[in-house]
């Protein structure tokens, strides 16, 4: 049996019962779960002879009728099709960048029994900042949904393990970018440079070496794009 068949008749046993009624005539989970499938296949990106990496945040676009059938049952769906992108990643081969995310949306321009999915690789961030150093942080950058402070004198951004904020992204250097603070709480500014990277960086869509960011700058380093914020001395994080 073929990776398709042995994806959709696994679907096929844990999607049943209410969901086929409440699905009866309309989108079909199984066609969401194989194409959600073929999104990873024609989407992989070779890192090395054994190893490809895929989509892991999905996001599946249906039209208004269909979201409201799928309501009660979105979240115990996605687990399953989480569960069952991950057995077909491993069988092959595939590596995600990060946590596998999986979200239901309506669409104005889709009519019932039709859908579309969007994806694209998050990478997974990390770093040993806790929540009371983000709230107090005077700069922070937000990347794929996390944030993380800005420390003085410099804050060193890569893929390996002595970087300050560590982001699984193979386009990403071990010691990517370093962005350092400048001047007291009054007059603080953020400055960016690359350690020599394999890839380089753009800042608002510019490729440079060094400069100064602006609050909201943008940073982008292999497929992730790092946003700047400059908080003020009063405001609340």
């Amino acid at each position: 049996m073929g990776g398709l068949q042995n994806f959709e008749r696994k679907l096929e046993q844990v999607i049943s019962g209410a969901f086929a009624k409440a699905f009866r005539s309309a989108v079909q989970p199984v066609e969401i779960a194989a194409a959600l499938q073929r999104e990873c296949d024609n989407n992989a990106q070779i890192l090395s002879r054994d190893r490809r990496m895929v989509p892991n945040d999905f996001h599946v676009e249906l039209s208004h009728t269909d979201l409201d059938r799928l309501a009660p049952y979105d979240n115990a769906m996605a687990q399953d099709f989480k569960e069952q992108l991950e057995d077909h990643a491993e069988q092959q081969g595939y590596k995600f960048p990060g946590p596998v995310r999986i979200e239901f949306e309506a669409a104005e321009d889709l009519t019932t029994g039709r859908f579309r999915i969007r994806s694209q690789a998050q990478a997974g961030v990390r770093s040993n900042s806790t929540h009371t150093q983000v709230r107090r942080a005077r700069a922070l950058l937000d990347v794929n949904g996390t944030q993380h402070p800005l420390h003085p004198p410099a804050t060193v951004v890569g893929r390996g393990t002595e970087a300050d904020v560590r982001i699984n992204d193979p386009g990403v250097s071990r010691r990517h970018v370093e962005f350092m603070l400048v001047g007291g709480e009054s007059d603080l500014q953020v400055r960016v440079r690359d350690l020599g990277s394999t890839n380089g960086m753009l800042v608002d869509g510019h490729r440079v070496t060094s400069t100064s960011l602006r609050d909201g700058a943008e940073v982008k380093i292999g497929n992730t794009t790092l946003t700047v914020r400059i908080v003020s001395e009063d405001a609340d994080v």
